[in-house]
């Protein structure tokens, strides 16, 4: 049946090897299941209930890129929307958490038309590589941001807007130890490094009293308190057009960008580098944010610790099979994740932000016209706290300066579009 279903001979590939790559990759990501939480459990979400929903999603994600697309690629709520999700449209914007799950619902329906008429194709064309890698970098540095204030490393100071904070408090000290401790790892290909470093810091705290041990197993927490709670008719308000649109821009190239790394490691891709079955796995993983908004989480993307997987020799949907059922298993971990204190999720979202603005190293920053819009969408994200913020300025200031310094050729109508839309945005309605 395994062999009908995921065509393993073809890949050149077996069961065994395929349950240790689905663990592998687990391993690599399993760090959402305490990150997530504690990310949207700061707009006034049930932490239980949002740990169910991530178990859930990435479960219910995985099986479907396995069977649909038979890709050894998992999925879970996706870092960096989750902090968009929480920071920027429910904390600064003030919108309610259901209105803002409406907002993910909207974005994925759109997502899902876009990849049944294969018009991704021309949006991702549409946009230059240079600002592709801003993004990236830009919620990075946003993460990063929420990192060090979570830990207690930077606070808020009146003179100064930011400053540094108590080192010699429990909370910043742990934070850094947790953060060395996954770089070590990382640096020594230590499988699951960030997971382990989560895990460490939160058992040692807990050790040194530091914090709270709620527990190992139990039964699941109710989901009700987050299941179909999400405000679709609100989220349709005018002024929530440009988050719709951040949801869908940065699910869209999270996406292609994690299917075109993985493919390729994986011996997946064509000789042109194009990815079969690619209008498969845009549909799986846009259906997947579809029953994330359901259930009641930000938007399921794509990982890139699918790598992990492929480099054990995952080839096949049967990886992301295994990872799935790792997910329902996780079910029963509950209070182990309720145990984690803000001080050890924070290094790891610095550790994904330090992986995030690794494209920067790629920019011309030779050529003004592309090194000023990068540096403004990199740097307009975590200093309004808004990656929609950091789109728009990145748009309107790569058009312009392309525009005005007649490299008008360099541009496309795309780009054209959404800059305009995003001045009136930013000008005219609510920012």
């Amino acid at each position: 049946m395994l062999e009908k279903l995921f065509k393993l001979k073809a890949h050149r590939t077996n069961v065994r090897t395929e349950i240790v790559a689905g663990l592998t990759t687990f391993l690599a990501m399993a760090y959402i299941l305490f990150v997530n939480p504690s990310i949207l459990g700061a707009t006034g979400m049930d932490k239980g209930s949002v740990f169910v929903a991530t178990c859930l999603a990435a479960a219910i994600g995985s099986a479907l890129m396995g069977f649909i697309a038979n890709y050894p690629i998992a999925l879970a709520p996706g870092m960096g929307l989750n902090a968009f999700f929480t920071y920027t449209v429910v904390l600064h914007m003030g919108y309610t958490w259901q209105i803002a799950l409406g907002a993910v619902f909207l974005s994925a329906c759109i997502f899902f038309a876009l990849s049944i008429f294969k018009i991704r194709e021309w949006i991702i064309r549409s946009i230059p590589l240079p600002l592709r890698s801003a993004i990236a970098a830009g919620i990075g540095l946003f993460l990063a941001l929420i990192a060090l204030e979570n830990a207690g490393i930077v606070i808020a100071n009146p003179a100064t807007l930011v400053g540094l904070g108590d080192l010699t408090k429990p909370g910043p000290l742990f934070a850094m130890l947790g953060f060395i401790l996954i770089v070590v790892l990382e640096a020594r290909k230590i499988t699951g490094a960030v997971l382990i470093g989560v895990l460490a810091v939160t058992v040692l705290a807990i050790a040194l009293g530091y914090s709270p041990f709620g527990g190992v197993m139990s039964m699941p927490p109710s989901i009700a308190p987050t299941f179909m709670q999400l405000d679709i008719k609100g989220a349709f308000n005018v002024s929530l057009i440009s988050v719709v649109f951040a949801f869908l821009f940065v699910d869209v190239f999270d996406n292609s960008g994690t299917l075109i790394g993985v493919t390729k490691r994986a011996g997946l891709a064509d000789e042109d580098g194009n990815i079969p079955k690619m209008g498969r796995a845009l549909v799986a993983d846009s259906a997947a944010a579809l029953f994330g908004s359901l259930l009641g989480t930000s938007t399921t993307t794509s990982y890139i610790e699918s790598a992990a997987g492929v480099s054990a020799g995952g080839r096949t949907g049967l990886t992301a099979i295994v990872v799935a059922i790792l997910f329902l298993l996780s079910l029963f971990f509950a209070p182990l994740a309720g145990s984690v204190p803000a001080f050890a999720t924070a290094p790891a979202l610095l550790f994904i932000a330090v992986l995030m603005t690794s494209g920067l190293a790629e920019i011309d920053w030779k050529d003004i016209t592309v090194a000023a819009p990068v540096t403004v969408t990199a740097l307009t994200m975590p200093f309004t706290y808004s990656i929609a913020n950091g789109i728009a300025f990145g748009f309107i200031t790569w058009t312009l300066a392309k525009l005005l310094t007649g490299r008008a050729r360099e541009l496309n109508a795309a780009l054209i579009v959404l800059s305009i839309l995003f001045v009136i945005k930013l000008g005219w309605l609510s920012a």
